[in-house]
Order: structure tokens, then sequence, then C-alpha cells
């Protein structure tokens, strides 16, 4: 999943400092971006080895997203805070530690039950935001503003790419066995906790040696052309309605996409859909996010001529469409119309967040905040659809991202002509 920091929009002057190449800097930034990816999308297969472990309904699932996304919201404002006071380097530091003690905690989490998971994940996410607000503007800083959009976009498509390999590579790592059979849950549950051990302390230690070379390396002094008011509401940006409206539609968004990757792998391990092991489905989970990284580049050349309020309303059309075929199908028809939608999810993030800030001027970086805020609709969709699959069952469930997509629809339909004054 693309993210966009407050931060990002937030400064704009970058004074270079020193000289030399910008190359070992970039490389560890665009580290970071791969690592964040990888990161949020081992969500998807650490819900449905959590919730065999410990026998949990649906809905308790999903509180995995909810305390991961919720961290965005809650942490966002603190970290742009935090980022103020100690600087932009100092700060992506601190967000490397913080998400590196995350990943420690799940050692005593997989002796300690889930409540300690999901606290774990709380302070993984908040290390997460905290590395984003800070991370972000270093991309542009970090050569010619004219080549600042091809930095994001590279830095982008290893962010991708760190989704589109978690979900393999935790199934290999965590789900290999596949899932315990019923009668033997409570014999094996301490066994399958522990088999997260592993991946993420490996994570923790590689999270704590990119700290290091952060805070070795030479990096831009980033400065904010707003020292005061960046945390402050100017009720004049609430009156734009294309950003409200886009506000909606980037909670929505995120929320149908997080949502979809939740409950992929339970989804193919149902018998009228693909029988699958846990372990093997996370396979199938991997190229839903690999879509959305081949769909980022075909969007890229295709709206140089058609215009993002269409280019958006086609997609969100696309995706409804998928979502109905999964929802009234079946066997590889359903499996296949589900993973598809990873590739019309590419353009939405980007295409609505730059929408929503069109002509926005001096209250763009309040606005952007608003945005960014919006994400927790990434642990708020994931928790309704999983109400809805333990009361109609987990097939039908899938209405509540189509549903979102009929939103992005309008929104795409209603300002497609957005950038005709241009």
């Amino acid at each position: 999943m693309e993210h966009v920091a407050p931060a990002t929009l937030n400064t704009h002057d970058h004074a270079r400092q020193g000289g030399g190449s910008t190359t070992f800097p970039m490389m560890i930034i665009t580290l970071l971006f791969f690592m964040w990816g990888l990161i949020t999308s081992l969500n998807d297969v650490l819900i449905p080895h959590l919730k065999s472990i410990y026998t949990l309904t649906y809905v308790q699932a999903m509180l995995v997203q909810f305390c991961f996304f919720g961290a965005y919201f809650i942490v966002s404002l603190p970290a742009g805070m935090l980022i103020k006071r100690l600087g932009y380097q100092r700060g992506a530091v601190a967000g490397l530690v913080v998400a590196a003690i995350g990943c420690a905690m799940f050692y005593p989490a997989s002796m300690g039950g889930y409540a300690l998971f999901l606290l774990a994940l709380f302070v993984l996410a908040g290390g997460i935001t905290i590395l984003q607000v800070s991370a972000n503007p270093f991309v542009a800083a970090l050569g010619a503003p004219a080549t600042a959009s091809s930095r994001l976009t590279l830095t982008q498509a290893f962010n991708s790419l760190g989704t589109a390999i978690a979900p393999a590579l935790g199934g290999f790592l965590i789900l290999s066995e596949g899932v315990p059979a019923v009668a033997n849950i409570v014999k094996t549950k301490a066994e399958e906790a522990a088999t997260v051990q592993g991946p993420y302390l490996v994570l923790a230690a590689t999270l704590l040696a990119i700290a290091i070379l952060f805070a070795l390396v030479r990096l831009p002094k980033i400065v904010d052309a707003e020292e005061s008011g960046a945390y402050t509401l100017d009720k004049k940006v609430t009156s734009h309605r294309h950003l409200v409206l886009g506000a909606i539609g980037i909670f929505l968004y995120v929320g149908g996409e997080v949502s979809i990757g939740s409950f992929l792998i339970n989804f193919l391990g149902e018998s009228n859909i693909a029988g699958m092991s846990h372990g093997a489905a996370a396979n199938y989970v991997s190229f839903y996010w690999l879509g959305a990284m081949i769909g980022r580049f075909v969007g890229f050349g295709v709206m140089r001529y058609v215009s993002p309020g269409k280019a958006l309303a086609f997609n969100s059309a696309a995706s409804i469409v998928l979502l109905l075929t999964a929802i009234f199908s079946h066997g590889a028809v359903a499996m296949w119309a589900v993973i598809a939608v990873g590739l019309f999810n590419s353009i939405m993030f980007p295409t609505i967040f730059s929408m929503a800030l069109y002509k926005l001027g001096p209250l763009t970086s309040q606005g952007s905040g608003i945005l960014c805020m919006a994400i927790v609709g990434g642990a708020l969709v994931p928790f309704a659809q999983g109400l809805l699959a333990d009361t109609i069952g987990l097939q039908l469930s899938f209405f509540v991202p189509a549903a979102c997509y009929t939103f992005i629809l309008y929104y795409g339909l209603k300002y497609a002509g957005m950038y005709s004054d241009r």
C-alpha cells in the first residue's frame, strides 16, 4: 500500500548540506519504503494464523488491522510534533527503533496470548508512522526538484515490491505446515504461536541495523517553511467539498484494499472456492499485491492520456464487477476475480490523494494531514467485514469492499473534469 505522510507536502524548502553522492542515502531510504511495505503486508498472513491458533471469530481476528491502522490515526499528529523537536533524520531513527521494539515484542507475545500480539502490532505501527512522517521528505531532498517525482515513483515501486513479497515469504516461514487439525490445536498452540518469533526477530534486527546506518549517513537538512500552525486545523480547509469527499474516499479505499487482503487467505481456504491450506493460499495473496505494483506502471502510462477522475471511475467500476463475480460464483472464477482487484487498486490512492488536494494552495499541508488520518479506514472497514462474515458468511461479506468502491466510483465521476482548466 502507498502512503503519503503529512510531512511530504509540509516541506517546501530543502537545503543541501555538504557534498558527495546521494546514491547511498537514496538506497537506505528506498530500503525503508521496502521494509514498511513488507511489514504491513505480513498482517495478511498473521491474521489467519492467529485466528486458527486462538480460535477467534472474524471480528476478533480483524483486531490485528484495527490496532495496526489505528496507530496511524492516533500516532500521526504526535509523530509530527516529535519530528519538529528532533528533526527529520533523528526522527527517522526514532521511528526505526520503535518499530524494531514492536517486532521484538512478538517474542514474548507468542508465549503470552493474543492481547500481547495486538500491543506489539500497535507499537510496530506507531514506529512506522513516525518513520513515514520523517522519511518521506528525504526523497524530494536527495536531488533536483525536477526529478523528485521519478524518485518517489522508484521508492513507491519498492514499497509495492515489499507488499508483494511479504505474503509468500510469511507463508513459507509462518504457515509452511498449514493450519493444524482442530483436534491438535490445544496441543500445538504454543508451537504454532512460536513460528512468528524467528521472522519478527529478524525484522527487529534489520530495522535496528537500518537505524544505525540512518544515524551515521550524512543527509540533507530539511527546513519546514511552516514553523507554526502546521498541526492546527483551519476551518476553511473543510469548506472544500472535493477534499472532504476525497478524505472519505481515502478512508474507504484503504479500508477496502486492506480488508480484501486480510480475508483472502481464509477465502481461498473455503471448500467452494479453492480449498487451499493457509500456507498455499499465502502465495496467491502475493499475486493480489503484485497486481497493484504492475498496475501502477500501467496506470502511469494510461493517465498521460486519460483524466484522473475517469481512470479512477473505470478502476473502481472494474473492482465492483470483480467483487460481485467473487460473491456470486465459485471455484477458480471467484478466486481469480478477488485477486484481480489488486490490479485495479493500483492508481486509486495517489489519484484520490492528488484530486483531493487540487487547488488548496496554502491549505495543502492541512489537507494532506486530514487525508493521512483517513488511512484509519484500514482499521475500521476490515472490522465491518469481519462482523458481516461472522453473521452471513465470508463470501457474502465481500459486499463491504464492493460498497467502498461504489463511493470511489461516484467520486471519480463527480470530478472527472477536474483538470480540464489546465
